[in-house]
C-alpha cells in the first residue's frame, strides 16, 4: 500500500523539490503552505502515514499544529524539517509530540532513510492486515486501498478487540464490558455488530460460539 504524506512547508520551492523526490520514490504526498489546510486536511481524511512539518509557517507553527494532533489522540508519525537550529527548539520539537528532527539543509537521502524507519515502527507496533483490508490498531481506522472505510465508532472498537485475540474466543460479557462499560445496551446490538464485520470479511470470518462468545478467524 502506498503511503500518504502530509507535507507542510511555506517555501513553494522547496516544498515542491521535496514532492517531486518523494513521489519518485514511490509515496503520495500533499503539501500544503499553511497550517490551516493542513490540520483541516488531517481531520477531514483521517488517513496520512506520516507528517513532514515545517516550523514557522503561517496560521500556526509547526509545534503548535502537532501538539493540537496529540491532545486529540493523533499519534501519527511526524518529522520536523526546519532551520532552528538551538537546542531550545529541539527540545520543544519532541515535548510538542515530534518522533524525529531534521534541521535545513536536508540530506534527500536521509530524510529517506528517517521516513521508512518512522513507517516500519508504526507498521510493527499498530497495523494489522484481514484480507484486502489494513486496520490501524492505535486509530481504529480501517483502510481499503490506502482509503479509510467509515466506521461507526463502536463497531471499529469490537473490530479493534476480536483482532486483538485473533484465533481465541472473547466471551460476550467482556466485549460488551471493553466496549460499553455499565451502559451494557445488550447482546442484540453485539449481534448486529457482529453482522456488519461479516459481510466486511466475509461469513466465515467470525465464529459463534453459542453462550460463550466470539472468534475472529478472518
Amino acid at each position: 500500500m502506498q503511503a500518504k504524506v502530509l507535507l507542510l512547508e511555506d517555501d513553494r520551492l522547496f516544498g515542491e523539490t521535496l514532492v517531486d523526490f518523494l513521489e519518485g520514490e514511490g509515496y503520495e504526498v500533499e503539501h500544503f503552505l499553511a497550517a490551516k489546510p493542513a490540520i483541516e486536511a488531517v481531520y477531514e481524511y483521517d488517513g496520512f502515514d506520516l507528517y513532514l512539518l515545517d516550523v514557522n509557517v503561517p496560521d500556526l507553527n509547526g509545534f503548535e499544529l502537532l501538539k493540537q494532533l496529540r491532545e486529540s489522540g493523533d499519534m501519527t508519525p511526524a518529522i520536523y524539517i526546519t532551520s532552528a537550529r538551538d537546542k531550545e527548539a529541539l527540545a520543544r520539537g519532541f515535548h510538542s509530540g515530534g518522533d524525529d528532527y531534521m534541521k535545513k539543509p536536508i540530506d534527500l537521502d536521509e530524510l529517506l532513510l528517517r521516513i521508512e524507519a518512522q513507517l516500519r515502527r508504526r507498521q510493527g507496533s499498530g497495523k494489522i492486515e484481514v484480507g484486502k483490508y489494513l486496520f490501524d490498531m492505535e486509530r481504529l481506522v480501517l483502510y481499503q486501498d490506502g482509503e479509510p472505510v467509515q466506521l461507526p465508532r463502536k463497531l471499529a472498537e469490537l473490530l479493534g478487540l476480536l483482532l486483538k485475540n485473533r484465533g481465541e474466543v472473547v466471551q460476550t460479557e467482556e466485549i460488551l464490558r471493553e466496549i460499553y462499560g455499565e451502559e451494557n445496551p445488550g447482546t442484540g446490538v453485539l449481534r448486529v455488530y457482529i453482522t456488519k464485520l461479516k459481510q466486511l470479511f466475509g461469513k466465515e470470518s467470525i465464529r459463534n460460539i453459542r453462550g460463550v462468545g466470539y472468534c475472529f478467524d478472518a
